[in-house]
Formats: structure tokens, sequence, C-alpha cells
């Protein structure tokens, strides 16, 4: 019997990586307007490169571009970015379809919920409570938390314990195949795998328990599982 249910956070819950493209471009413009004496495409295909060396959640990606390519981090320049990136951020970070009707039937039928991301702690935090759900989640377990990433087991025992269940009543819902199905399945918890906010297309899913097309779909699994 199912009793608990734990969640990725980005591309699962909201479109991460959506957001982070539309931030993304609005601080390259506003930086180019701002003095930055590049093309939009080597702005943003040096931050493309920061991000895939640093990790999609460098927390400081414009210092080290203006630093790369300036010698010196401008403030006029930087803080255009920074406000021009937070302003869009906010305006795009938004949740999946159905994504809060079927948290509120979870939340409704008694069931423990939790995060478990690789997002910093902070990150993590500000994501949940600008879209209101920080109140629909018993426990948010961080890279943090741990200092190990999915598929390492670490994150996902740490979860399970906090949650107060054991891995055969806990289903991980994710869109990182190798990462969130491959971790949960490890430690023996149920897996379903969100194709709804999978960014790749192509990942392999032998061995999932369950494929979502619409987050809503886990509603019917929980009931039946």
């Amino acid at each position: 019997m199912i009793r608990a249910v734990v969640f990725d956070l980005d591309n699962t819950l909201v479109d991460f990586m959506a957001m982070k493209r539309q931030a993304v471009d609005a601080a390259v413009g506003a930086m180019i307007d701002a003095g930055l004496q590049l093309t939009f495409d080597q702005v943003k295909g040096h931050i493309d490169t920061i991000y895939a060396e640093l990790g999609i959640e460098y927390q400081k990606v414009f210092d080290k571009l203006l630093e790369d390519v300036l010698g010196r981090v401008d403030p006029r320049i930087i803080s255009a970015g920074i406000i021009a990136y937070r302003r869009a951020r906010e305006a795009a970070l938004k949740p999946y379809p159905h994504v809060t009707a079927t948290l509120m039937q979870l939340n409704r039928r008694g069931l423990r919920l939790g995060i478990l991301s690789d997002a910093p702690t902070r990150e993590a935090w500000l994501r949940l409570c600008f879209i209101n759900y920080h109140h629909f989640f018993d426990e948010v377990v961080t890279f943090d938390d741990t200092g190990k990433r999915k598929p390492d087991p670490a994150p996902f025992k740490l979860a399970l314990d906090r949650l107060g269940v054991k891995p055969e009543e806990a289903i991980m819902v994710g869109d990182w195949a190798e990462r969130d199905m491959v971790g949960a399945k490890n430690v023996g918890m149920l897996t379903a795998f969100a194709r709804y906010g999978d960014s790749f297309g192509n990942q392999i899913t032998d061995g999932v328990d369950f494929i979502l097309e619409d987050i809503k779909d886990l509603l019917d699994i929980v009931a039946n599982n």
C-alpha cells in the first residue's frame, strides 16, 4: 500500500527548463542594453558553457561571465542582468497542468508528500514558496542535506526516513530516468516516470513501474496500489 509520494521538483512539478531559458534570455538582453559589447549569441553561448561546466544551478553565472569576458564584474551590467533574470523567472515559473489539483487530492487522502531535489535548499524552497506549494509537503530533501546527488541512495533513504515509511510504501515521481527512477528503484521504491516533463525525449524507461502522461494519472495509481 502506498503511504507516501516523493516528487522531484524541476520538470516534474514546474517546467524548470522553460523558466531557465526565458530568464537567461531576458538577462542577456538586459546586460547588452546596459553596455556589454557582445552579441546575444555570444553571451548566451558563454552562459551555456558555464552551466555545462558548473551545473545548471550555479549561482554566480553572471559574475563568472563578466570576469571571463571583461576581466571584472561591472556593477551596472550585472545588476541589470540579475533584475531582468528575476523578473522573467517569476513570470515564467508555473506548475504543469493539473499539478495543484493532484497535490490537493493526495493531501485529502492522507498521504505523506515529500520533495527530493538535487537543487540547493534555498533555491528549492524559493521555487516552492513562489508557487505557494510549500504547505503541501511534509518533508523537503535537497542536495545540501546529504551532499549526494541522485541516483545515490543517500538522499532517497533520508527522504524515506523523514517521511516515516518503508521503501515499498513510497512511490518516486520524476522526469529523469537515470537519476530519479534508477535511484528510487535501487532502494526498493515504486517508480513513476513523468513523461510530460521529459526534456530529453529519448530516455530509457525499462523497469519503471508506471509512466505518467499527465500528473493526474498518479491518482489512480495511488488508489490501486
